[in-house]
Order: C-alpha cells, then sequence, then structure tokens
C-alpha cells in the first residue's frame, strides 16, 4: 500500500497586475503564508522543494529559479541550507507538476516534508511583447508547421477557420475558439451556455478576496463584452497578472508529530495523477479522461463521489469541456449542465468556488497550487462566504502547454477531508 501523503500547509498570494512586486517577493509571500498556515517559525524540516515558473527567462533569470528565489530565505535561517530544489515548467500545470513531485517525494519514502511552490509573473507594462514570449513557449517553437496545419484542418471540420494573424488575443485563444465551435456544431452547446458559465464563475471570483476580478457579471453582459475570438469574449477568457501559491505536504509519521491543530487542519491527498497530451482527432476525448481515470482508480472512487472541483477554465469553454471529461456528465451534456445551476455555489457539484482562471486570475506557473489552496479552504470549511456544503472529496484539474487540442500536460489532484478523530 502506498505511504499516505497530507497537505500541512497552503497559501496563495492576491492575484492580478502586480508590476512592482520582484519574483523573490512573491516567492517570500507564499512560502511565509504556507509555514505560518501549518503551524511553523521557519522550514528546518523541509527535505526537498519543487519550484515551478514559466516566464522568469523573459526578466533575464533562464536557470536556476529557485535557488535564486529562495536564496535570501536561506540566509535569514528561514529555509534550509544544503536541500535540493528541482526547478519546473510545465506551462500552465507547472505548479501541479510541482506538487506532484512534492507528492512523490513523501509517497516513496525520500523525505517527511516537502514544499511545492508555483511562482509567475506574466504582466510586463508597456512591453507586450515580452508577455507574448513566455505564452509562446506553451506551443511548439521548433516545427511550427505540424500545429499551423492541425489547426487549419481543424478550423475546416469545426466551421471556425484558424486565422492567427487576427491578433485579438493569442493563438491559445483561437485554439480554445476552434474547440467550442466544434463542440456547438457536434453538441448543440450554446454561447449563451458559455456565458452563463463565465457569470456564474464572476459571481464566486466575486466572493474571493484573492482574487484578481472581484465584480459579478450577468451572462448578458458577458455576452456583451469585447469579442476574442468566436464565440469566446472577454469576460470568457483568463486575464493576465502575478501572484504564487505553495503547499507543504508531509507524510503520516510528521503528521502524527505536529501539533492537534495543525492535525485537524491536514488534508490527505488521495490521488495525484498526470498525462501528456498528442496531436488528437477531434472527436477523441482529450488527455484529462486519462488523468482523471487514472486518479479515480488510485483513490478508489468513482466521479460522482467528487463533491466539488476546480478546473482549468482558460475560458469558459473549458469548464464545459472538463465536466465532460472529467465524467461529471455525459460528453456533449457539459453546456446544460453548467448552465442547469448544477456548478454554481449551492448546486449539485460546485466548480471553481474560486472564481476559476477567469475570475481569479491565471499566474501561470502558480494556477495549480492556487487550486489546491482553494480545495483545502473548502475542505476545512474555511472559505468564507463562497463555503461549499459538506465537502469531503475534492478534485483539481490544470492543464498546461498546448499539443493540437490537447494540452501538453495535465495533472489530477484528489484531496479528502480527514474526519475528526
Amino acid at each position: 500500500m502506498m505511504p499516505e501523503v497530507y497537505v500541512i500547509g497552503t497559501a496563495c498570494t492576491p492575484f492580478g497586475k502586480r508590476p512592482q512586486t520582484s519574483f523573490k517577493a512573491l516567492t517570500r509571500e507564499a512560502y511565509l503564508a504556507a509555514l505560518a498556515d501549518a503551524g511553523m517559525a521557519d522550514g528546518r524540516d523541509i527535505a526537498m522543494a519543487w519550484f515551478g515558473n514559466c516566464g522568469m527567462g523573459t526578466f533575464g533569470q533562464r536557470n536556476i529559479r529557485g535557488q535564486v528565489c529562495l536564496s535570501p530565505l536561506v540566509r535569514e535561517g528561514l529555509f534550509p541550507e544544503r536541500i535540493p530544489t528541482m526547478n519546473v515548467e510545465g506551462g500552465c500545470a507547472t505548479a501541479s507538476q510541482a506538487l506532484h513531485g512534492a507528492w512523490k517525494d513523501i509517497a516513496s519514502g525520500d523525505a517527511q516534508l516537502s514544499l511545492a511552490i508555483g511562482v509567475e509573473k506574466t504582466f510586463v507594462p508597456d512591453d507586450p511583447a515580452r508577455t507574448q514570449e513566455i505564452f509562446d513557449g506553451g506551443i511548439d517553437q521548433l516545427d511550427p508547421g505540424e500545429w499551423l496545419a492541425y489547426y487549419r484542418d481543424a478550423g475546416e471540420v469545426s466551421g471556425k477557420p484558424f486565422q492567427p494573424d487576427d491578433k485579438r488575443g493569442t493563438i491559445f485563444m483561437d485554439t480554445y475558439a476552434m474547440q467550442a465551435a466544434y463542440h456547438m456544431k457536434r453538441y448543440g452547446t450554446t454561447q449563451r451556455q458559455i456565458a452563463i458559465g463565465a457569470a456564474k464563475n464572476h459571481h464566486h471570483g466575486s466572493l474571493n478576496p484573492l482574487a484578481q476580478y472581484r465584480f459579478t457579471m450577468t451572462a448578458d453582459e458577458v455576452l456583451a463584452d469585447r469579442p476574442i475570438s468566436y464565440p469566446l469574449t472577454r469576460s470568457m477568457c483568463a486575464p493576465i497578472g502575478d501572484g504564487a501559491a505553495a503547499a507543504l505536504v508531509c507524510s503520516k509519521d510528521y503528521l502524527a508529530s505536529l501539533p492537534r491543530g495543525v492535525r485537524e487542519r491536514a488534508v490527505k491527498i488521495r490521488a495525484s495523477a498526470m498525462s501528456g497530451g498528442k496531436y488528437r482527432s477531434l472527436d477523441e476525448p482529450g488527455l484529462s479522461r486519462i488523468a482523471a481515470d487514472r486518479a479515480y482508480k488510485m483513490a478508489g472512487i468513482s466521479p460522482s463521489d467528487i463533491d466539488i472541483a476546480e478546473v482549468h477554465d482558460a475560458t469558459s469553454f473549458c469548464e464545459i469541456y472538463q465536466v465532460e471529461m472529467l465524467r461529471f456528465c455525459a460528453e456533449g451534456q457539459g453546456g446544460a449542465y453548467v448552465a442547469s445551476g448544477a456548478t454554481a455555489l449551492g448546486g449539485d457539484r460546485p466548480v471553481n468556488l474560486s472564481g476559476g482562471l477567469v475570475s481569479k486570475g491565471h499566474p501561470v506557473g502558480a494556477t495549480g497550487l492556487s487550486m489546491i489552496h482553494e480545495l483545502v479552504l473548502q475542505l476545512r470549511g474555511e472559505a468564507g462566504e463562497r463555503q461549499a456544503k459538506n465537502a469531503r472529496l475534492a478534485l483539481a484539474e490544470n492543464g498546461g502547454g498546448v499539443v493540437g487540442f490537447d494540452e501538453a500536460a495535465c495533472a489530477i489532484t484528489i484531496l479528502e477531508r480527514l474526519e475528526p478523530n
């Protein structure tokens, strides 16, 4: 039997445009908050660190990113000396890959306490080309002809021509829009259903003090917003921003050594599973289906057991697609499922109570751990106005990079609330 792994501390900075806050400052902010959440004054027991980031190279730091950002904390005695720091990059799935590494540290018995942290800055005032450089790294730059041909063919099938020279959004928004158009053509999903999902998440975000956007929107307001790539409007797309998030994970034996107050707030990691993308056919399930099925098997549960979820809604269509891939509803029924209110606060299975990427924000290297932070808050009953009722099992789905209509990587994490002794 695999050793048990627990989350004992999480943190997330406010997300938003923070051009005056450095990578090192964001690292400090998230790390110290995670320590405080675990009741620790310093990280002396940490045996391994996994540092996630995508864009620091654009700012001049292409290598040893984690070591550079953690060095001030080492000097101050807040982070232990001489421990290995693994630098992780997996597109928008970076932070979840960091967590997966920390989980493996504990599950393998190599460590008793491990840190996962994701730090990102994507907003560069007055220099959008540098922001674009960060995102361009999420798709094949060595052989762009492969994906250009794929998307041209997909555009013909979906009924939405691929027009990469239309600069209202990024190539990634165009690919999501083509997927949405194909779903609409095949299943009858509507733009209004996508808008209802976006409005729902903007409402959730208005209740989250860490969210980048803290305002509500109606479905009509979402539909009337500036077009990005039909059927997507600006309010259906994640914004550019900065932030950091972190988690401390430990073994069962280490947990037993901690004060009762820490033990009572611990959350168990029931599963951590990943999958890789490929140039799939348009009617083939995506890589999140593969990762989710692996996670359900690892946890010994079924999709119906999940009470709440955070999914990677880089656009609001993604929530419609992912509730299908996660088997929360039948394929083709995601639009109706979201529009029914099932994924809203108070619904049968609330999704993206944080506000999702479209409202909470999406500093790419931190996003996955921000999902974990939200779910841990929910399972502890500490989420305030957006608290779900009686949540016991929670799932995070985080995808990153692009390979055709797949992401390049997908991580599924399943968390469980511990019952009081």
